[in-house]
C-alpha cells in the first residue's frame, strides 16, 4: 500500500519533538560553541573575534597538559580494568547459578549509581584518613594513608570507583555469552580442549564483537568522566593536580575563570581526541573482531 501525503505529514510530526530536540539542545549550541572557541568571551562582555588565538594558547598551557595525562592515565587503566571485571563476573553468572537475575541486579546497581554525586562523596569518605579502609587496614596494625589526599593514589581511588560500576559492559557480556550454541563447547570437549583453550578459541573469538562495542562506549564515558574527580578533589583537581581529568579543567577555566572562549576551544579538542581514538578503533577493529558472516 503505497504512503500518502498525508502520511509523511504524521510521520513528521511524532518526529517534530526528536527534530525539535535535536536542533535546539544539541546542533544549536555545538554550533554556539564553535563560534565561541575563535572568541574572548566571559558570559558579561560580548564574545571577541580572537580567530585561533584560543588553541594556540593549548600549546602552552602546562596545567592542559597535565589533564590531559592525567585523562589518558585513567582511561588507558580503568576501561580495560573494568571490561576485565565484567567479563569475568558474566562468564561466572553465565554458569546457570541459582538467584541469577538477584545477582545480576546487584552487579547492575553500581552502573546506575557510579556517577551520582553521592556515591563519589560516599567513596571520598571511604578512602579519607579516617575511612573504612584505613580503619579495616587498622586492624592488622597497618597506618594507611589518606588516599585521596596523597598524589601517588588519589587517581587510583577514582580508577577503583570506574572499575566497581563494571555492571553495564557486564550485562552485556552476558547477552553476548547467551548467543554462543553450546555445540561449539560440546565438539570442543570431544577433541579433549581444555577450558582455557575453550574460552581463547571460541569465546573470545565469539565475543569480540560485544567486547569492541563495550569497549568504544566505556572508553567515550571515560574520557568524559567529571563528576568523580570533582567530588573527590572538591573542584579543585588535587592533589598537586593528580585529579584534575580534561573535563575538570574545562570546567574550572568556563566556569571558575569565566573564559568561556578557551573553555568552547577546549571542549572541541576533546570531541576531536574522542573522535581520533574512536576512529583507530574501528581501523585496527579488522584485526581482532570476529564475525560469523
Amino acid at each position: 500500500m503505497p504512503y500518502t501525503r498525508r502520511d509523511t505529514k504524521a510521520g513528521y510530526l511524532f518526529l517534530a519533538p526528536w527534530l525539535i530536540g535535536l536542533v535546539v539542545i544539541t546542533i544549536g549550541p555545538m554550533l554556539a560553541s564553535l563560534y565561541l572557541s575563535f572568541t574572548d568571551y566571559n558570559l558579561i562582555q560580548a564574545p571577541r573575534w580572537i580567530g585561533l588565538d584560543n588553541f594556540a594558547e593549548m600549546l602552552s598551557d602546562e596545567k592542559l597538559h597535565n589533564s590531559l595525562k592525567v585523562t589518558f592515565v585513567y582511561v588507558a587503566v580503568s576501561v580495560p580494568l573494568q571490561l576485565i571485571v565484567a567479563l569475568a563476573t558474566a562468564l561466572l553468572l553465565d554458569r546457570g547459578m541459582r538467584g541469577l537475575a538477584f545477582y545480576r541486579s546487584v552487579f547492575y546497581l553500581p552502573s546506575l549509581l557510579g556517577s551520582s554525586v553521592a556515591i563519589a562523596v560516599l567513596w571520598k569518605q571511604i578512602f579519607g584518613t579516617t575511612g573504612l579502609v584505613n580503619q579495616l587496614l587498622a586492624l592488622v596494625g597497618i597506618d594507611g594513608p589518606g588516599w585521596v589526599s596523597n598524589p601517588d593514589t588519589a587517581l587510583g581511588t577514582i580508577i577503583l570507583l570506574h572499575i566497581w560500576t563494571f555492571g553495564s559492559p557486564m550485562i552485556i557480556f552476558l547477552a553476548g555469552l547467551r548467543q554462543i550454541p553450546r555445540t561449539y563447547y560440546e565438539a570442543a570437549q570431544v577433541d579433549g580442549a581444555s577450558r582455557s583453550r575453550q574460552f581463547f578459541s571460541i569465546t573470545l573469538p565469539l565475543l569480540s564483537s560485544i567486547i569492541f562495542f563495550n569497549l568504544i562506549l566505556q572508553m567515550i564515558g571515560a574520557f568524559q568522566s567529571f563528576t568523580q574527580a570533582f567530588i573527590v578533589s572538591g573542584g579543585s583537581g588535587g592533589p598537586a593536580g593528580s585529579t584534575t581529568f580534561f573535563t575538570l579543567y574545562l570546567y574550572q577555566e568556563g566556569f571558575g575563570k569565566f573564559d568561556m572562549g578557551y573553555a568552547s576551544a577546549m571542549a572541541w579538542l576533546l570531541m576531536v581526541i574522542i573522535g581520533l581514538f574512536t576512529a583507530i578503533n574501528f581501523l585496527g577493529a579488522k584485526y581482532w573482531v570476529f564475525h560469523e558472516n
